[in-house]
Parts: structure tokens; sequence; C-alpha cells
């Protein structure tokens, strides 16, 4: 596979922008965010901050004439990666690597679905505190896209993006078991998103609250058991293995879901804590407290 030469964005969230910003400056007008029109309006009216900088990105409509692009991520929620996929259709060819940042386990089968040929990379952030408010993105740390090929399936399409990333100083990293790391960081967000929204909390109560560290703990726990029966084998070390990146965040951070707990928002609680059960119930693992934070989250979200 050749040099990623062109590179597009779906879904400009918080992560999703501050990754964007690192190839829009690399890849200048080869670089573009991808928004139906009323976005585009809105984005071309009251545009992006980015910790304090107007970001001024390339934006494109799938309106426009279009060609494939090389590299495509997709940084929408859980519940919208269906729409874009529909709405970056002209922007995927043949030899497009697909390269999700959503959080969860279910991302790139839903792609790999949608476009059987293409090279679809396994992918998630880890270590990152973005925020956005109205217009304003912030963050203190960037942390990093770990990403992968599973089984090996696109050796070339992993060498190209680590090319990308390390011409464009995105932070990455490619583990020696996408999979499983990929499963680490989902036992990490189920966790961490649902209490934090629960109690309304920043990572400063997880730093310092020993009892809200616990309850973390042993909602990850569950996790655990049924990675066991998978047969991906996440153990307690992979638990303590979490504490050194909460501990790193800004203690006035705010995971994405207090953050749409407090926006109104609909969250991904059906993609945590609504997976955790679906798989309890396939394997026969109890999650007693996962299916408690869907009660609880359910209820937030319609208050």
């Amino acid at each position: 596979m050749e040099q990623i030469k062109t590179a597009a964005l779906i879904g400009l969230g918080a992560i999703g922008a501050a990754y964007g910003e690192r190839l829009q400056q690399h890849l200048g007008n080869q670089f573009s965010v991808l928004a139906d029109k009323r976005r585009l309006a809105r984005y071309a009216e009251h545009g992006i901050r980015i910790n304090g900088r107007n970001a001024r990105f390339n934006y494109q409509s799938s309106d426009e004439n279009t060609e494939p692009v090389d590299l495509l991520l997709f940084g929408v929620k859980n519940d919208q990666l269906a729409g874009a996929i529909e709405e970056s259709r002209p922007f995927i060819g043949p030899d497009t690597i697909l390269l999700p940042l959503l959080n969860g386990i279910s991302s790139e089968d839903e792609l790999k679905a949608a476009y059987p040929e293409n090279p679809v990379l396994y992918s998630m952030c880890v270590g990152i505190d973005a925020q956005r408010k109205d217009r304003d993105i912030s963050y203190s740390k960037l942390g990093k896209i770990v990403f992968g090929t599973k089984d090996g399936e696109y050796p070339e399409a992993e060498t190209a993006v680590r090319e990308l990333f390390e011409q464009a100083d995105v932070p990455f990293e490619i583990p020696d078991d996408i999979w499983r790391e990929m499963w680490w960081k989902f036992m990490l967000n189920v966790g961490i998103n649902q209490i934090s929204s629960v109690l309304r909390a920043p990572y400063s109560v997880f730093q310092n609250v020993k009892s809200a560290r616990d309850w973390l703990e042993s909602v990850m726990m569950e996790v655990v058991r049924i990675s066991r029966a998978v047969g991906v084998n996440l153990t307690e070390a992979d638990i303590q293995r979490a504490r050194p990146v909460l501990e790193s965040l800004a203690p006035e951070g705010k995971t994405s879901m207090l953050q749409d707990i407090e926006h109104g928002r609909k969250t991904e609680v059906e993609y945590m804590a609504g997976k955790v059960i679906e798989l309890g119930e396939r394997y026969d693992v109890d999650v007693p407290e996962n299916r408690n934070l869907l009660r609880v989250i359910r209820i937030l979200e319609k208050m």
C-alpha cells in the first residue's frame, strides 16, 4: 500500500477534533472534515476553538463532487455510526483504510459488515482528556491512538497509518494484541464512564476517594469475568494497569458520558452496560453492577 496522501474525519467531537487538528496541520487541504450541510453551515458560522486556538478545518459535504480518500477516521458516537457509514460512502474507495475512534468493542464489526473488502483497523483512544462545550474543545493531555490489525489481516494498512501518524506527530501505539487491548479499554470505559455519570464526578473523585475507586474496580471486574469466558482473559493485573491512566488525567476533567448527562444528550450506556449484560447472558456470567448502572443511567437520561 502506498503512502497515505489524503484523509478525512467524520465526527468533529472533542477527540476527533484534537487528533484531526494534527492531521490538518500535516496534510493541509488534503485532510477534510465531513459533515452534512446543516453541520457545515454551523461550523462556518461559529467555527471551532481548540485550547483557545481557532481551528481552521477544510469541510466537505457528501453532496459535493468527491473522490475517495486514502484514510477515513470515524469520530462519532456509537449510535451515530450507522448514519456516518452512509454519509461517508462517496469518500470510500476500494482501498480506503477505515479507522474508528469509538468507545466499545463493536464499531469495527459494523464497519466490516458495511465494507467487507476494505481494510478496517482496530483502534481506541487512551489517556486523552478532551472535553467540548459548545464551540470550545480543550484538553491537557492528548493521550494516544492505539491501533493495529486483528490476526494480522491488514499489515500494509497498519504500516501506512503508522507512517502517517509519525509524520503528523499524532501519538500512537501498536500493541502485540490489539483485541486484548480493546477489551482492556472497554473494561476501563465501562467503569469510569458509567460511575462518573452517576456520581457526577470529575476524575479527581477517583484519584482521591478510595470508595469511588473500589466501586469503579468492582464494575470493571465484571468485564474481566466475561473476558475469561470469551477467551480474551483479562486479569486483576489489568485493573491495576488502569490506575496510573486515571491518575494522569486532569483532576477537573470529565468523562464523555458525564458530559453527555450534563448537556442532556443520549449516552452510550447501551454500548457499555448494555453490551456487558448481553455478553453476560450469552456466557452465563452474572453482572449485577452493570444491570443497576443501566437502570440508573437510563433514568438520568430522562431527567
